[in-house]
């Protein structure tokens, strides 16, 4: 087992304020930006996700290096991790270790408000700066594959979320 050593400043926090953080996207799924990679010393990445009426999150994907933790602060979420769909409701964490294929998305109907922490941290705003330009239809939605590795975010597909998500 590795252990990582964030380089934080040791003389001060990480404060991430919500009134002053950039938001991505406009509803119903918004992406509230509050700490990357590089303000925490590598320690972590997190953002706020809110999605409305039953819409997606992120597709099936993995990250080969970081676990992922989804704390629902409001609502109703469902998850998939690994083959298992899981709904998750206020105040339950999901955390997903390394490796395993997990998606996100508010439960049919219902809205979700999350807290999603990436650990070991990965620069992250970039790639939801990324996505909004695909929704904008700035650039095209394969231009993800270019940057799989950059982001530690790797496309896949199953089918147990295909059929949850019907």
């Amino acid at each position: 087992m590795s252990l990582l050593t964030p380089s934080f400043n040791e003389s001060q926090s990480v404060i991430a304020r919500s009134a002053e953080a950039e938001v991505i996207g406009r509803a119903p799924t918004t992406i509230r930006l509050l700490a990357d990679s590089s303000s925490t010393g590598g320690a972590l990445s997190t953002q706020q996700v809110t999605l409305a009426d039953g819409a997606d999150g992120a597709k099936p994907h993995h990250h080969a290096g970081s676990a992922e933790l989804f704390y629902v602060i409001d609502g109703t979420a469902q998850l998939l991790s690994g083959d298992q769909v899981v709904t998750a409701g206020r105040g339950d964490l999901v955390v997903v270790p390394p490796g395993l294929v997990h998606a996100f998305a508010a439960a049919p109907g219902e809205d979700a408000d999350l807290l999603i922490v990436i650990t070991p941290g990965v620069e992250r705003f970039e790639y939801f700066r990324h996505l909004e330009r695909i929704a904008y239809g700035k650039v095209p939605p394969e231009s993800l594959l270019d940057v799989q590795e950059i982001y530690d975010t790797y496309f896949r597909t199953s089918s147990v979320w295909e059929a949850a998500r019907a």
